[in-house]
C-alpha cells in the first residue's frame, strides 16, 4: 500500500484517467501554470499539455456550460470550481442544463462531467469562501454528489465520478489536503452509493461527511475514555444516499448522531435524521441528534470562524445527549 495525501490522491486520479483514456481531460481558473488555488492540478500541464489542462477565463457559467457540451459530445470533461461558492454562478447550467438532458432526451443524451470543487472552513477565508453547500445539490434530480473524506476514498471515488454517464459535483475539504493515508497500489474504484465503516462501535452511531468524519473519529476516542462506543460511518456519496447501510448500524447501535460542517438548518443532516428514522424508527432509544455550523455567515477573524463551525466536542456532547435521553 502506497500512502498519499488527499492531495496527491485526487491527482493521481486525475492523472491516471487522463494517461489511460483521451477522452478525459480538465478545465478550470488557474489550473494550468499555477496549478490550482490548493495546488491539486501541479505538474499536470507539463504531462498532458494546454489542450488537456485548460485555464478558462473567470466565468464558472462558461466553465460549467463548456463541459456539458464537451460531455455529449462523447468527452470525459473534469471542471475544476475554484471555490464552492462559485458553484451559485453556474447554478443554470448545473440545475436546469447538466441535470436535466438525460431525461429530456428520453435517455439519448448523457452528460458524464465531473465539477469538482473545494471549500469549507479552517483557512479563515471568510463568508464568500468557505460554505459548505451540498446539500442544495442533493435536492436536485439527475446529479450525483459526492464527498469523500480520505486519501482512499477521494482517488477511488474520483474514478467512479469521472466514467459515471451523469453528471457528478465532487466535493472535497480544504483542510483535508494535506492528510496522508494509506491507497492501494493500483486504482480501486469505489462505486457511487456506498456508504463506509470507519469505526464498529455499540453504543451510538455517528454518521458524519466530509471533515466531521475525522471530527467523529477524535470524538470516538474521547468517548472511549468514558467507556462509551461510538460507530463511525461516512456515507461518501451523499447522492444517491446508502440508506440501508445508515439504518443497519443504527439498528445496531439504538442511537444516532448526524454531523456535518454546513449549517443545521436545512443540512444534509435532516435528510439522514429522516431516512434513519423511517427505516430504524422501532429501534431508537432516542431522538436523533444533529451537529452542525450556527446559523450565521462564517466570520474572517479565525476564533469566530471556530467558534461557528462544529468539532469533536460538539460531537461527543450530542452522543452524551442521546445516551442522557435513552
Amino acid at each position: 500500500m502506497a500512502e498519499l495525501t488527499y492531495r496527491e490522491a485526487v491527482r493521481d486520479a486525475l492523472s491516471q484517467a487522463m494517461r489511460g483514456d483521451e477522452r478525459v481531460f480538465m478545465m478550470g481558473e488557474d489550473i494550468a501554470e499555477m496549478g490550482g488555488s490548493m495546488g491539486v492540478t501541479t505538474g499536470m500541464l507539463a504531462e498532458f499539455g494546454p489542450q488537456r489542462i485548460r485555464n478558462t477565463p473567470i466565468s464558472e457559467i462558461a466553465i460549467v456550460g463548456a463541459g456539458i457540451g464537451a460531455a455529449v459530445q462523447g468527452m470525459l470533461p473534469v471542471v475544476e470550481i475554484m471555490y464552492e461558492d462559485f458553484l451559485t454562478i453556474s447554478m443554470e447550467q448545473i440545475v436546469n442544463q447538466a441535470a436535466k438532458h438525460r431525461t429530456m432526451s428520453g435517455g439519448q443524451v448523457k452528460v458524464p462531467l465531473t465539477i469538482r470543487t473545494q471549500g469549507g472552513a479552517g483557512w479563515s477565508p471568510g463568508a464568500q469562501h468557505a460554505q459548505q453547500l451540498e446539500a442544495w445539490f442533493t435536492h436536485v434530480p439527475g446529479l450525483k454528489v459526492v464527498f469523500a473524506s480520505t486519501p482512499e476514498d477521494v482517488r477511488g471515488l474520483l474514478w467512479s465520478a469521472i466514467y459515471d454517464p451523469n453528471p457528478v459535483i465532487f466535493f472535497e475539504h480544504r483542510t483535508l489536503y494535506p492528510i496522508k493515508g494509506e491507497v492501494p497500489d493500483t486504482i480501486a474504484p469505489i462505486p457511487l452509493g456506498k456508504a463506509r465503516v470507519h469505526r464498529e462501535g455499540g453504543d451510538c452511531t455517528v454518521v458524519a461527511t466530509g471533515r466531521l468524519v475525522h471530527e467523529a473519529l477524535k470524538a470516538a476516542e474521547l468517548a472511549e475514555k468514558d467507556g462509551i462506543s461510538i460507530e463511525v460511518v461516512d456515507p461518501r456519496t451523499l447522492s444517491p444516499l446508502d440508506a440501508d447501510a445508515l439504518v443497519a448500524s443504527v439498528r445496531k447501535t439504538t442511537r444516532c448522531v448526524t454531523a456535518h460542517e454546513a449549517v443545521v438548518q436545512g443540512g444534509f443532516g435532516a435528510e439522514l435524521a429522516a431516512v434513519i428514522q423511517h427505516g430504524a424508527f422501532d429501534y431508537l432509544d432516542a431522538p436523533i441528534e444533529r451537529v452542525g455550523a450556527k446559523f450565521a455567515p462564517l466570520a474572517f477573524a479565525p476564533v469566530m470562524e471556530e467558534f461557528i463551525v462544529p468539532h469533536a466536542s460538539d460531537v461527543l456532547d450530542a452522543v452524551k445527549k442521546t445516551l442522557a435521553r435513552a
